[in-house]
Parts: structure tokens; sequence; C-alpha cells
């Protein structure tokens, strides 16, 4: 169904709803939709106060997010029975009847985020509610095009480890400040984006962020990227962005992630055109011999540590010992993941 088809389908569900006698409080009346899952078709609801729900069937000892219990939106668990059956529900109510046409809006996302995921539709409620709230968040310029080249190669880093793990977000620390990209015990990877035409050259910010971890070790892996051909090749910021997202099961998590490096839902139209295509990638160990300057590097050199705020720019070294074959990157993202379990 379109969203055309299901935004008058609930609206008829509820209208007939809201014509039938209130039974009682705490008494919900209610009428099955046609969006099934295994667990049973979703449900439409009107409570004695004339406020709206709609209800998605669930195992009973599924928890549900307890956050969500404001002036308007309200989610709880909420068994419905009669004499023949008994099913708990996630049910998701509006306060507010003034606010019904929006929160049809909503509900007509989540039937077709449930028509999409049937076999997990609190997992499709909670993406729905997640971009809901990303749409409302605190106003901000969007990103400009070298962040969102920055941003994109670490996305694609982030989909290769979601393809072994999808609770790998949990490795991308550069959003909350940390001084590498991804972090797992004793490994850490470094990403580096250029959409500069000649040259291998990255940008370094601070002494610490070609430092390895203690007793661990770092990686550091530089893409560039340009403009697609003519014929369409590349993929799209927003395709990319999407992949990353329906590959994590935990898409609140990594919306408030992608939020702190800058990137909102309500700014999707920016980012429509926006296409990358990866015309180089390179991985490197940075271990002796690999370009760098470290706090602990000016230690040992005994230069006393007392300038603040460096940055600087290396070139990167085409053939050299420390450039990483497939099969090892492989082996390294796998690391990666065990490591961080």
């Amino acid at each position: 169904m379109n969203d055309d088809i299901h935004r008058q389908v609930v609206e008829e569900h509820w209208a007939a709803l809201e014509a039938e006698k209130t039974i009682g409080e705490r008494r919900l009346r209610v009428s099955q939709l046609p969006v099934s899952t295994p667990q049973g078709p979703l449900t439409a609801g009107v409570d004695h106060e004339g406020f709206r729900h709609i209800l998605l069937p669930i195992h009973t000892h599924l928890k549900i997010r307890t956050s969500l219990d404001g002036p308007v939106l309200r989610l709880r668990k909420r068994p419905l029975e009669d004499d023949e059956t008994y099913q708990m529900y996630a049910d998701l109510a509006c306060l507010r009847t003034d606010l019904n046409d929006l929160f049809t809006d909503l509900c007509v996302d989540v039937l077709d985020a449930v028509a999409a995921l049937p076999a997990n539709p609190v997992k499709a409620l909670y993406g729905v509610l997640d971009r809901w709230k990303a749409l409302f968040q605190s106003e901000g310029a969007p990103l400009g095009p070298e962040q969102v080249a920055g941003l994109f190669g670490e996305l694609l880093v982030l989909r290769r480890l979601l393809e072994r793990d999808p609770s790998a977000h949990r490795l991308w620390r550069g959003p909350g400040g940390h001084p590498h990209d991804f972090v797992a015990m004793k490994s850490a990877v470094e990403v580096k984006t250029t959409t500069a035409v000649r040259g291998r050259r990255a940008r370094i910010h601070g002494l610490d962020q070609l430092d390895a971890p203690e007793d661990g070790a770092l990686y550091l892996v530089w893409f560039r990227l340009q403009a697609p051909d003519a014929d369409g090749s590349g993929i799209g910021f927003l395709e990319l962005l999407n992949q990353v997202l329906d590959s994590c099961d935990d898409e609140s998590t990594l919306l408030e992630l992608l939020a702190a490096v800058g990137y909102r839902s309500a700014d999707t139209g920016k980012y429509q055109d926006c296409r990358f295509a990866v015309r180089q990638e390179a991985w490197y160990r940075v271990a002796p011999g690999f370009p760098r300057l470290t706090t602990r590097n000016l230690l040992e050199a005994g230069v006393p540590i007392s300038v603040l705020d460096v940055e600087y720019t290396i070139d990167l070294p085409i053939d050299h010992p420390t450039v990483m074959t497939d099969d090892e990157v492989v082996q390294m993202l796998d690391l990666l993941i065990r490591d961080s379990a």
C-alpha cells in the first residue's frame, strides 16, 4: 500500500471507532488494520477520552522504551483480550486531539515501516519515532562540502563494520570527541578523506591523533572521493546513510551520533544530489616509519610539550611497508569486531 491508501485506511478506522459508543474507562474501541506481523495485525484504537492509538502486537516478554511518556505521545505495553484471545501490544497514543493530523502522518510512516519489516515491528516503530524526533531537533547549519565528504568516508568504514556486527556503531567514537574515529579495546582506525584530484595528503588534528592505543594498534584509511562519471556511477550520500541505518540494530543511538557530527534528518533535501565515486582507497598500519608527529615522539626526543592545538599535513606513501593488502584489511576489521566484544 502507498501512503495515501494507508492514510485513508487509518482515518476511516478512527472515524468509525469514534462514532461508536464509549464502553467505559480503561477500555479501547479497536479495529484491525491491513498490515500484519507474525504476531498478528496492527490495530487502531480510540479510548474513552477520545485519544487515538496505534497498537503493534509483540511478544509478552519484550521490553518497551520507557522514555516516551510526554504530554503529546505515550508509548507503553498494553494487553488486549477477549473471551478467546490474549495479546500484548506496544501501544502508541496521541494525547492531544488537536494534533490528530500530525499523529496520522506519523502512523502512516509506522504502517509503511512495519509493512517493510514485519518480523520486527518494534524496531520499525522505533525507527519512525527516532526519525521524527530528529526532524524537530534544534536547528543548525547543514554540513559543508568537506564535512559531507569526511562523514561519507567514515560511513564507508562503518558500513563494512556493520556487515560483520549490527552493533558495530558502538565502535564509532569520533562523534564523541575521541582522537580516533573507530575504537576497540586495543585497536583503532582513523579515517581521512580528500576530494583533491592530486596528491595523497591527510590533515592531522592534534598530537594524539596518530598515537596508537596503549599496547595496541592504530590504522589509517584514506579515501579519494570525486564526482561520479556521467554514467551515474558512485553512491549517493543519503543512499549510503540509509544502508548504514538499515544495517544497525539501534537506529536511535546511530542518529544521535550523526547529530553529534552535524547531520540532521531535517536537512535531507540539501543532500539529495550529493554523490561520490571512490577513486582511491588505501589502508595503512600506523607503525614505525609512518609519517607522523605525536606526543610520544616528542617525549622520546626529549622535547618539552608546551604547544597546544597542533595541526599538520602528511604525505601518505604509495609504496611503503605499512600499506595493507585487501586480506590484511579484512583480518583487521574482523579483529576490530572481536576486540570490541
